[in-house]
C-alpha cells in the first residue's frame, strides 16, 4: 500500500505500507491475477470486518496501466517499462456500480496527471463520497447500477434458475472467467435476483480469518464503538511487479464527523469482539459473541438451529427487561441470544417504502416476508473475487460454503473443492454430484417459468411499462419475477397438505432446501404478510404438448448424450447433401428430401432451445 486516506492503521501516516491483519489480502484483491493482460479493469471484492463490528467491508477497485516513459515524474521504484496501479474504495455500503462509475472517472484523471505523487484528487474523492453517498441510496434502484439481469438471462437463459436454486441450497459455487469485471458483474447480478440481498443480505458474508491470523486472545478485545460514518483511501504498490493501489476510500453511512471519528477509534484485533452500540447516554454497550473453541464447535454452530430457543416461555419476560430495539440492531450472526425473542413481521401498507425490521436470529434487516434470506451468514461466504492467496478458504473447516469468483485456472481445476463450477464464457453450469443434478433438474413449471423469462427478454415486442417493475422484459421486471417466484415458494411451504403444490418447485429440491440454515432461520419467525401471497407456482398447470417440447429440448441440450446425438444429426445431414451431389441429380433429390426432413425434425429442438436454454 503506497497511500491511504485516512490511514488504514491508527497512528500511522498516509504513506504507511503496513496493513491490518484482517486485510492482509487487500493488495491481491485490488490488483487481481492477470491484470497485466488488460489496459484497465474493475473488480468488486469483500473484506472481513476489522473491528468488533460484524459488517462486511465492500471493496471496489479500478486498475490501469501506463507506459513508464509517458510519466512526467518517474519515481525511483519504477524500474519496468509499464506501471500498473489500482485505486480502491472501501465502503460499508454495497453500492458497487455507483462507486465504480465515480471511481473510474477519478482513476482516469489520476493517471492523466502522469505523476502519481499528486494525491490531492484522491482526498477530494474521499470528501465527495462522504458528502454525497448515504444509506438512503440503498432504498432506490441505484444499488443495482451496472447489474443487468436482462444480460444474464440472455447469456445463461434457463440456467439462471438453476443458479438461483444452487445458492438457495447454500452449495459451494465457483464462478470462473477472465477478465475480472465480467466475473464480478455476473456473480453479483445473480445475487441481485434475491429480494433485498444486495441491500441488506451481505453484511455477514465475509467472516473469514486470514491464514496465520492474529491471536484470539481475549486481551486484544478493545472498546470499539460502532463506526457510523467513515471513509478511508488507500494506495499500494509491490516492487516485483510495479503494481499497487493508487488510492481507496471507505464509506460508512451515518451522521458523525468522518475523519475525527476515524482517527480516534482504536481498532480491535479480535474477531470475537462483538458489536458496540452507542446508547443514549453516550456509553458503549456490548453484546458477547459466543466464542468458538475448536473447528468442531464452529461446525456445529451453523449446522443446526435449536428450535427450543424459540419455545422458552421465559423469553417474553426477559425481552421486556431490556430494550429490544438496541439489542436487535446489534445481535451478532454467530448465534441467537437467549435473551431475545423471535419476531413476528407484520404486513405493512404499500407506501412505496419497504419497512425493515432487524431479524433477531439472522441479524439482517428484514422486510415483512423475511427477505433477504439469511444465506450469507454463519460461515457461508460471498467473495465476488478470490485471490490465489485465499485459496485455503475453499477447504477451511470454518467455511461451510461459498459463492466465489476466480480468474485463476487453478481454482477451476480443483473440482473437489466445489459443488458446482459456473463457466461464464460458455454459460456452462458444471454440477459434479449426480444427486445434486437430479435435485436441481427443473420441473415442468420451472421450465415454463424460465421459458417465459427468455421469451420476454429475447423477443421483439411492444414496450409495455408496468407500474413498479419497469419495462416488461427489463432488469426490474426480471427481478420482480424472481421475487414473485421466491415468495410463492415460501407461501407454499407454509400451507398444510402442500405436497402437490411443492412438487411444482421440485419435491427433492424443497426437501433439500428445508435442511439449509437460511430456511431454518426464516421458518423460525412468523411472516403473516405471506398469507396474501398466492401459494402456488406461478406457472402451475396441466401438462401439454408444448411442455413435452420444452422437456425434450432441455434434455437434448443439457445432457452429454443429447449433445452427441445433436452433433451426429448435424454431421449426418452434411454427409447426406455431399453424397447426393456426388451420385447425381435424381438420387440427390431423394437425399435432399431426406436431409430436409431431418433438418425440419432437428429444427424443432433448436427453435425451442433458443427460447429456453443454450
Amino acid at each position: 500500500v503506497e497511500f491511504s486516506y485516512p490511514p488504514l492503521k491508527h497512528g500511522e501516516g498516509h504513506d504507511s505500507h503496513s496493513l491490518p491483519e484482517e486485510w492482509k489480502y487487500l493488495p491481491f484483491l485490488a490488483l487481481p491475477d492477470g491484470a497485466h493482460n488488460y489496459q484497465e479493469d474493475t473488480v468488486f471484492f469483500h473484506l472481513p470486518p476489522r473491528c468488533g463490528d460484524r459488517t462486511t467491508v465492500y471493496g471496489v477497485s479500478c486498475y490501469r496501466q501506463i507506459e513508464a516513459k509517458a510519466l512526467k515524474v518517474r519515481q525511483a521504484d519504477i524500474t519496468r517499462e509499464t506501471v500498473q496501479k489500482s485505486v480502491c474504495v472501501l465502503s460499508q455500503l454495497p453500492l458497487y456500480g455507483l462507486l465504480q462509475a465515480k471511481l473510474q472517472l477519478i482513476t482516469h484523471a489520476y493517471f492523466e496527471e502522469k505523476d502519481f505523487s499528486q494525491i490531492s484528487i484522491l482526498k477530494e474523492l474521499y470528501d465527495h463520497m462522504n458528502s454525497s453517498l448515504g444509506s438512503t441510496l440503498l432504498e432506490g434502484s441505484q444499488v443495482y447500477l451496472g447489474l443487468s439481469p436482462r444480460d444474464l438471462v440472455l447469456h445463461f437463459r434457463h440456467k439462471v434458475l438453476i443458479l438461483f436454486k444452487l445458492i438457495l441450497l447454500e452449495k459451494k459455487v465457483l464462478f470462473y472467467i477472465s477478465p475480472v469485471n465480467r466475473l464480478v458483474g455476473a456473480l453479483m447480478t445473480v445475487l441481485s435476483l434475491f429480494p433485498g440481498m444486495i441491500e441488506h443480505g451481505l453484511t455477514d458474508c465475509s467472516q473469514y480469518r486470514p491464514r496465520k491470523s492474529i491471536s484470539e486472545d481475549a486481551g486484544l478485545q478493545g472498546n470499539t464503538p460502532r463506526l457510523d460514518d467513515c471513509v478511508s483511501v488507500s494506495a499500494a504498490a509491490t516492487s516485483n511487479t510495479n503494481f499497487g493501489m493508487g488510492g481507496g476510500g471507505r464509506k460508512m453511512a451515518g451522521n458523525h464527523s468522518v475523519e475525527g471519528q476515524k482517527a480516534n477509534v482504536p481498532f480491535s484485533q479480535s474477531e470475537k469482539t462483538c458489536n458496540g452500540a452507542q446508547s443514549s447516554n453516550g456509553t458503549v454497550q456490548r453484546l458477547k459473541v459466543p466464542s468458538r473453541t475448536s473447528p468442531a464447535s464452529s461446525e456445529s454452530d451453523w449446522e443446526t438451529l435449536d428450535p427450543s430457543i424459540l419455545e422458552d416461555s421465559n423469553l417474553k419476560e426477559r425481552e421486556r427487561e431490556n430494550t429490544g430495539s438496541e439489542q436487535a440492531e446489534n445481535l451478532p450472526s454467530e448465534g441467537m441470544s437467549s435473551e431475545s425473542l423471535p419476531i413476528t413481521v407484520q404486513p405493512q401498507a404499500n407506501t412505496g417504502h419497504t419497512m425493515l425490521v432487524p431479524g433477531l436470529i439472522s441479524g439482517l434487516e428484514e422486510d415483512q416476508y423475511g427477505m433477504p434470506l439469511a444465506i450469507f451468514t454463519k460461515g457461508y461466504l460471498c467473495l465476488p473475487y478470490m485471490a490465489l492467496q485465499q485459496h485455503h478458504l475453499l477447504s477451511d473447516v470454518a467455511v461451510r460454503g461459498f459463492v466465489a469468483g476466480a480468474t485463476n485456472i487453478l481454482f477451476r481445476q480443483q473440482k473437489h473443492l466445489s459443488d458446482a463450477i459456473v463457466e461464464i464464457e460458455d454459460a456452462h453450469v458444471q454440477i459434479h454430484d449426480p444427486e445434486l443434478r437430479k435435485i436441481l433438474n427443473p420441473t415442468t413449471a420451472d421450465l415454463r417459468f424460465a421459458d417465459y423469462l427468455v421469451k420476454h427478454v429475447t423477443e421483439n415486442r411492444d414496450d409495455v411499462f408496468l407500474d413498479g417493475t419497469g419495462w416488461e422484459g427489463g432488469d426490474e421486471w426480471i427481478r420482480a419475477q424472481f421475487s414473485a417466484y421466491l415468495h410463492a415458494l415460501l407461501a407454499a411451504v407454509l400451507q398444510p397438505d402442500n405436497e402437490k403444490t411443492l412438487s411444482d418447485f421440485g419435491t427433492a429440491f424443497v426437501a433439500a432446501w428445508k435442511n439449509t440454515h437460511n430456511y431454518r432461520v426464516w421458518n423460525s419467525n412468523k411472516h403473516p404478510a405471506l398469507a396474501e401471497v398466492n401459494s402456488s407456482h406461478p406457472f402451475q398447470g396441466q401438462y401439454s404438448v408444448s411442455d413435452v417440447k420444452l422437456r425434450l429440448s432441455h434434455s437434448v441440450q443439457n445432457s452429454e448424450r443429447g449433445k452427441k446425438i445433436g452433433n451426429v444429426m448435424v454431421s449426418t445431414s452434411r454427409n447426406v447433401v455431399q453424397t447426393g451431389k456426388a451420385v447425381g441429380q435424381s438420387v440427390g433429390g431423394a437425399f435432399t428430401s431426406a436431409k430436409s426432413a431431418m433438418s425440419s425434425w432437428f429444427s424443432t429442438f433448436t427453435q425451442s432451445t433458443q427460447s429456453l436454454g443454450d
